[in-house]
């Protein structure tokens, strides 16, 4: 079983317009709710990779109830959510079908309890003991610590579970020092770590940190990895034109995946890649096309550079 850990889940709603233009009413044209947040995002497409997946994290109020709902009508994911008092975030996804564009609106989340995050803690290293990994993902909700994600990651590596940390900022710089086995930022939040704009130097000073491996999201252009056993890069074979939205959920899924089921980095970069390119493809956010994905799977280029520092 993988464990995905969303400490700030959401409800995804996403809305599609004509033209999105500021200062004007706008008429619908679709409306899609799933449940979200990253790690919830990551275990549906784990889960659509055939693996086991058990999701953790907060759940409150009436948002709460209808993420669970929607939760339960997802094959493989086992909901394993902890309740909150306070009402769980939304998420709004104005998608322009004209341009193609996406406008995001976040909301914070709810504050949380000293008392519940004590719940959590213990609900999560009851979980640990018949998981074969873990995914920590996304944002700190109000009331949790800063350095929450590294109080996490050293509970799972204490009992020999590879974690994989997913987070910016802050929460990212204290989750790093505690010696995660993998992060994957983007390039933004790689340079925010490490002051460094140039992803070679900033993968190398990450691993330097604490992280035991490193794999920076280039955007279009692919991922870029540093680890024990070397440095690659891997690009999809063309840019795909589409929705963003839930591209690097998918890498770090596909990443996960291949981590568990022990392939080589070559081959693990492959699928973060195709899987990534996949989502980008599909129709509803965050979601990945199946046929894309297979198809990128013998065309993603992975090219060794120098050994990694």
């Amino acid at each position: 079983m993988i464990l995905t850990v969303t400490l700030n889940t959401a409800l995804d709603i996403t809305y599609r317009v004509r033209s999105l233009r500021p200062h004007t009413s706008h008429r619908v044209s679709e409306v899609t709710e799933r449940p979200g947040g990253k790690g919830v995002n990551v275990a549906r497409v784990l889960a659509a990779l055939g693996h086991e997946v058990t999701v953790t994290g907060f759940t409150g109020g009436a948002t709460g109830r209808v993420v669970q709902e929607r939760l339960a009508s997802v094959p493989g994911v086992v909901d394993a959510l902890v309740p909150i008092t306070g009402a769980t975030r939304r998420t709004i996804a104005v998608v322009d079908d004209r341009s193609g564009d996406t406008t995001q609106l976040n909301e914070p989340g709810p504050t949380v309890t000293p008392a519940e995050w004590s719940a959590f803690q213990e609900a999560y290293e009851a979980l640990l003991p018949t998981a074969s990994a873990v995914a920590l993902c996304g944002s700190l909700p109000p009331g949790v610590p800063v350095g929450a994600y590294a109080g996490l990651v050293r509970t799972a590596r204490s009992t020999g579970i590879p974690v994989l940390l997913d987070t910016s900022g802050e929460p990212l710089r204290r989750g790093v020092a505690a010696r995660p086995d993998l992060i994957k930022p983007n390039t933004d939040e790689l340079a925010e770590l490490t002051g460094s704009h140039d992803p070679v130097r900033a993968t190398q000073d990450a691993r330097r940190r604490g992280a035991g491996a490193v794999v920076a999201s280039l955007g279009a252009e692919g991922l870029l990895a540093a680890t024990p056993e070397g440095r690659w890069r891997a690009a999809p074979p063309s840019t795909l034109h589409g929705n963003p939205t839930g591209a690097g959920d998918s890498a770090v899924a596909g990443l996960l995946s291949a981590l568990v089921e022990h392939l080589p980095w070559p081959d693990r970069l492959t699928r973060a890649v195709a899987l990534s390119a996949a989502t980008v493809s599909a129709p509803v956010a965050g979601e990945f096309d199946r046929r894309v994905y297979e198809e990128l799977l013998g065309r993603v280029t992975v090219t060794s550079e120098a050994s990694a520092a």
